[in-house]
């Protein structure tokens, strides 16, 4: 049993908030801290205040505030599902304080659209060296994905060659235009240059350039665009026998054009502007006025489809696998008040934590979640809502 600190309050904590407290034996005492308190307060009400039994105002920009904070709770781990510009503070914090550490997306500077994980690998000596823990990316991508890969790797091939990971939401919320995360940080991360790995070095592609009509199971064909994603930096790591590692994600005809039509206007800009004496960023004021993703649950509709191709070598021969997860918004609404989107993000962070808490993940350093036995995660997705399948592929994806 333990205690723990859950920083963020928007629709993935929402989820974290819920998903832990079912789970009293494992979850003993949580806090929860947002720069909102009302946001925490109405979160605590949800989840009801004999589970969440504390809640906080702080401002997880500045790491003095958030370690105050964790001193006067003494938490066992912070979970991390605030923006990931407070990846850092937050670690800082955690040092300072000796408490473990998980978050579900990689840092990104403020001022810059770019994340990569050198930021936070750069922790692993100072988590060491205080026998301290740091989970990386425990959301579904990264994440799942991940763990996907491990599994394939453990299972089912003697050597991986190729990963194609593919990101489908196939539901609809009924709006003109909304993101189905932070609005900054989706924004943020698809306007950016793809990037995909092959042959030992990185290509770079121009921004929704690279398309393929990816059919998903469960959903059908969805026009599917090259990203760069934190989890390919991670794998080809740790995988070093990967050739080709690339991410997929589907967006819509109406989706992309609202997204230029903003873009060719500046509102996407991070740069700040001038307005009536004050400065400003775009994207941060269209981020204000666009719908907030933890407000589309009600009366979403579909499904998500997430997983990973697997190419690789097995007794000699090549094969390929898909392992992959359907979640139905409508279902995970109905469970906890989330889309579908939020709620694949937060069930593996629940999980990660569970198994950080009871020690089968447990070292110390700064460590990625393929790094890990994918074994009893991959059981817990079942146990806890995300289940998932494997399909043996005629051939591999296409190349």
């Amino acid at each position: 049993m333990s205690k723990v600190l859950i920083i963020g309050a928007g629709g993935v904590a929402g989820v974290v908030v819920q998903k832990c407290a079912k789970l009293p034996e494992v979850f003993s005492e949580i806090h929860l801290a947002s720069r909102t308190l009302s946001k925490c307060q109405a979160l605590q009400e949800k989840a009801g205040k004999d589970r969440v039994v504390g809640v906080y105002q702080v401002d997880a920009d500045d790491a003095a505030e958030v370690a105050e904070l964790i001193r006067g709770i003494n938490p066992s781990l912070v979970i991390n599902v605030a923006l990931p510009y407070q990846d850092l503070p937050i670690m800082d914090a955690c040092l300072e304080t000796g408490v473990h550490y998980l978050d579900t997306a990689n840092y990104e500077p403020k001022d810059e659209a770019k994340f990569e994980y050198s930021w936070q690998w750069a922790y692993q000596d100072k988590f060491k060296e205080k026998g301290l823990m740091a989970l990386l990316g425990a959301g579904f991508d990264p994440g799942v994905t991940n763990v996907f890969t491990a599994y394939a790797a453990k299972h089912y091939f003697d050597e991986v060659h190729y990963l194609d990971i593919v990101d489908c939401n196939g539901g609809d919320h009924g709006q003109a235009f909304a993101t189905n995360f932070n609005p900054e940080i989706n924004i943020r991360e698809i306007t950016q240059r793809g990037k995909y790995w092959e042959n030992g070095e990185w290509h770079e592609t121009d921004p929704i350039s690279v398309r393929k009509d990816l059919d998903y199971p469960n959903v059908g064909v969805r026009p599917s665009y090259l990203l760069f994603h934190e989890e390919l930096e991670s794998l080809v790591k740790h995988f070093p026998t990967i050739k080709r590692a690339r991410f997929w994600m589907t967006f819509g005809d109406q989706y992309l054009t609202h997204l230029r039509v903003l873009e060719n206007v500046g509102m996407t800009s991070i740069e700040p502007v001038e307005f009536e004496g004050k400065k400003i960023v775009p994207l941060e004021f269209l981020k204000a006025v666009l719908p907030n993703p933890g407000s589309l649950a009600e009366g979403y509709t579909g499904k998500t489809c997430i997983g990973t191709y697997v190419t690789g070598m097995k007794d000699g021969k090549e094969k390929t696998i898909f392992i992959y997860n359907n979640c139905d918004h409508a279902e995970t609404n109905k469970e906890v008040g989330a889309q579908a989107v939020s709620y694949t993000t937060g069930v593996p962070a629940m999980i990660a934590a569970s198994l950080m808490l009871q020690g089968e993940w447990m070292k110390p350093g700064v460590w990625n979640m393929e790094q890990f036995d994918p074994d009893e995660f991959m059981n817990r997705l079942n146990q806890y809502g995300l289940p998932w399948h494997v399909q043996e592929c005629d051939k591999p994806f296409e190349k």
